[in-house]
């Protein structure tokens, strides 16, 4: 489901600039600022880049790549 949300102008220059570096669209790249944010409220012990970690962890166990974890 989509739906138009009002975002400042500031929001979308910065998004676009960022969007840049990551190749992604400025509404990718607010979903994504969206979704870490959520994610940081969720389980605010965790730093920003293990939130990425686990959700790239995620991401590629939906796409069927996954490998079997060997404690060392």
């Amino acid at each position: 489901m989509s739906a138009a949300v009002r975002v400042s102008d500031k929001l979308v220059q910065e998004a676009k600039v960022f969007s840049a570096v990551d190749n992604r669209s400025v509404t990718g790249q607010i979903e994504h600022w969206a979704r870490i944010g959520k994610c940081s409220e969720e389980n605010p012990d965790l730093t920003y880049n293990l939130i990425k970690e686990i959700l790239i962890g995620l991401e590629e166990l939906n796409q069927g790549e996954s490998s079997e974890y060997k404690f060392v």
